[in-house]
């Protein structure tokens, strides 16, 4: 476990999600393991973030928040030719949410409740540049 938290410190994620206690929880979490980070409640303040750091390895968002949810989030960073890996975290198990992320080429689906663990390995397992 400790080589995948060196990985996981080696890279810049972005947390997008408005549900204030899941968002302490990672925050706290990644502080603790010293990761870089940084986190938007909707995926509109998530596109100017990533507008502002051309660095972001990994994007993990969550589908519905307020002003724009995230697989609108997603079309919008693939119409602009960004292929950050992403990674959905969502209580939505339906198909049509899970088919409309492969369309848009999201990487992983993560089910909530959040499990770190899982995070950890998921993440340390893609192919991320």
């Amino acid at each position: 476990m400790q080589e995948k938290i060196e990985k996981l410190k080696r890279l810049k994620l972005l947390f997008v999600e408005d549900e204030t206690d899941l968002v302490e929880i990672i925050t706290d979490t990644l502080q603790k393991l010293n990761a870089n980070f940084l986190s938007a409640k909707n995926g509109q303040e998530a596109l100017d973030i990533i507008e502002a750091n051309d660095d972001i390895d990994i994007i993990v968002t969550d589908i519905n928040m307020p002003v724009m949810n995230g697989l609108v989030m997603i079309k919008e960073l693939r119409d602009r030719g960004n292929s950050i890996p992403i990674i959905i975290m969502s209580a939505h198990t339906e198909t049509d949410y899970i088919n409309k992320a492969k369309e848009l080429g999201v990487d992983n689906y993560l089910l909530k409740p959040f499990d770190f663990i899982k995070f950890i390995d998921l993440i340390t397992e893609m192919e991320i540049k």
